[in-house]
């Protein structure tokens, strides 16, 4: 049976446009875009990495916090689970999947 998160379809409709690959990893998935993972998946959570502007926004958000699937590890340097209201708000939750996409790419060159 292959592993899928609950958040995976909406996942990748919401980076469509970002020619997105999905691999298993450490018990999740990690999404990429090019050869740069950009999107932790695990359970019903997604963890994005963003710019440390970005980054420092999303942190201020009700519910937001360090991306850390395994409880035990240190978080994810750079990475942040996204809240709830913001997943369950396609229109926003895309656009913070814009924003975690397009700077990874950025990175590549």
């Amino acid at each position: 049976m292959v592993y899928r998160p609950v958040r995976y379809e909406q996942m990748m409709k919401a980076a469509e446009a970002y020619d997105c690959r999905a691999r298993r990893m450490f018990g999740g998935m990690a999404i990429y875009t090019g050869p740069k993972m950009f999107a932790f998946l695990y359970e019903s959570e997604i963890g994005l990495k963003l710019a440390p502007p970005d980054l420092a926004e999303a942190l201020s958000l009700p519910g937001a916090e360090p991306l850390r699937p395994d409880p035990e590890a240190e978080p994810m340097r750079e990475y942040v689970r996204m809240p709830a209201d913001i997943l369950d708000n396609f229109e926003c939750f895309q656009n913070w999947v814009m924003r975690s996409a397009n700077y990874v790419r950025n990175r590549m060159h």
